[in-house]
């Protein structure tokens, strides 16, 4: 009976050694690959982090909507060296070289700078020569309109998740500090802090107005040397904010060819537009009206006087079933370009039709030979002409989205090159003294129907 215990207690003991053998290996394994795993999901998390804001379609929702669906959008090159910001990119910028002559930063990150430009690519590549990283000073923004507009959280948690290359900064709210901070900024709307806080600008401190309606129906309130910066969608800005932007994997190929595909396939229907603001004073339906005469045109929502169709899935017919988008503008103005081209255009399989912003700036900003601007013709029966030649030949129809697999659209990551600018010891000492002259000049909006005057008789 003995013996038979003395087995029966080995072979317990053998068990139990196995059980811990077995749980050390485990719990040894398990948190290596659930630490890996919560990096992809935290970097995976903070990827898809959207701004948005009850006038407008937000800058930021834009970006990542078109960085969410890039693979829709483009069949994707597996280049090497992508810089960081775009969606495979893992080059990360060095520090910024010097002129030895001057002793000041080469890279043009100013309007000032690099005029005709909108400096987004060299503002995200960007870092100072003497920045010190971890050592560097801890830059403040306060957010004095607030926070919930923004849907960022207080803190640096912005700049570390999104992987800003300068990340020294911190966002707060609390505006009794304002006489602390290193920047305000200011939301849509500005709003002098003396008649509320009592607090006077301070030389040291920079003002931002962030501000993303149209320069034809808004304008500012503010007084004279109050604001440094700007952000906005002007290219001019200090910091621009393009309701979307497109960055080629190499500048030097822009076209590649689209083996096998026929993107007029299956679409039986011209054209289609999409209405929600019926007054507007660019008179866009007023055009599509008098396209309307020499090619068919679809017009979606509910304006009065014009025959709708339903605006319900609109994005999946237009997708389905349509070659062209008139991708029409509330206002036509400088650098003025929304998501009714970046989203509802380049992101689905049709071609853009554009009225808004002017030639140069589409070209700034979007694909080349991805869509067509009205200025290129000299009335509606002109570009009716041109897209009935289109519809009839596939060929050329398709040359139209050979920029596709060429590049991406870009998350401009506004907080990431704020916070680098706040530490550029080269930024220029200025301010707007007129701001309002600045943001809405006599020739900043063009609404004028010069397309209405009868084509040239040939």
């Amino acid at each position: 009976m003995d013996r038979r215990i003395h087995h029966l207690l080995n072979d317990l003991l053998i068990l139990m050694l196995f059980i811990i053998v077995i749980y050390s290996i485990f719990t040894a394994y398990c948190p290596v690959k659930n630490k890996l795993y919560s990096r992809k999901s935290y970097k995976y998390e903070k990827k898809i982090k959207t701004q948005t804001n009850n006038d407008e379609q937000i800058v930021e929702t834009v970006s990542t909507i078109l960085s969410k669906n890039s693979d829709r959008i483009i069949k994707r090159n597996k280049l090497e060296n992508l810089p960081w910001y775009f969606k495979d990119g893992i080059q990360e910028p060095n520090k910024a070289e010097v002129n030895p002559t001057t002793g000041v930063r080469i890279s043009r990150l100013w309007p000032e700078e690099k005029k005709g430009d909108d400096r987004v690519e060299e503002q995200l590549m960007f870092i100072p020569p003497n920045y010190q990283y971890e050592n560097a000073p801890m830059k403040t923004i306060l957010l004095y309109n607030g926070i919930s507009n923004w849907m960022v959280d207080e803190g640096q948690s912005e700049f570390l998740s999104n992987d800003c290359p300068v990340n020294r900064c911190i966002i707060s709210t609390k505006t009794k500090l304002i006489y602390s901070m290193d920047a305000i900024l200011f939301r849509e709307e500005f709003y002098d802090p003396l008649s509320e806080t009592g607090f006077k600008k301070n030389s040291k401190q920079i003002w931002i107005l962030f501000f993303l309606q149209s320069a034809y129906y808004s304008g500012f309130d503010v007084g004279n040397d109050m604001i440094n910066w700007t952000a906005t969608y002007r290219h001019d800005s200090d910091i621009v904010i393009p309701y979307g932007r497109w960055a080629y994997f190499d500048p030097s190929v822009t076209r590649v060819e689209q083996l096998n595909i026929n993107y007029s396939l299956n679409k039986t229907k011209q054209v289609a537009m999409i209405i929600t603001n019926c007054d507007t004073d660019n008179q866009r339906l007023l055009y599509a009206k008098e396209l309307g005469k020499y090619i068919s045109v679809d017009v979606y929502g509910q304006c009065k006087g014009y025959k709708m169709n339903k605006f319900d899935n609109f994005l999946q017919i237009l997708d389905q079933d349509y070659k062209f988008y008139l991708a029409f503008e509330s206002s036509n103005c400088i650098d003025y370009v929304t998501e009714k081209f970046f989203i509802d255009g380049l992101q689905y399989n049709v071609l853009p039709v554009v009225m808004g912003g002017r030639r140069e700036d589409y070209e700034r900003m979007a694909p080349r030979r991805s869509y067509l601007h009205v200025d290129d013709f000299d009335s509606p029966k002109r570009l009716a002409e041109y897209l009935r030649q289109l519809d009839a030949d596939d060929d050329l129809y398709n040359e139209y989205f050979r920029w596709k697999g060429t590049g991406e659209f870009i998350d401009t990551k506004f907080f990431c090159r704020l916070c680098a600018l706040l530490h550029d010891e080269d930024a220029p000492a200025k301010h707007y003294r007129d701001l309002e002259r600045w943001w809405r000049p006599p020739d900043v909006c063009d609404h004028s129907t010069k397309w209405l005057k009868p084509p040239p008789v040939e």
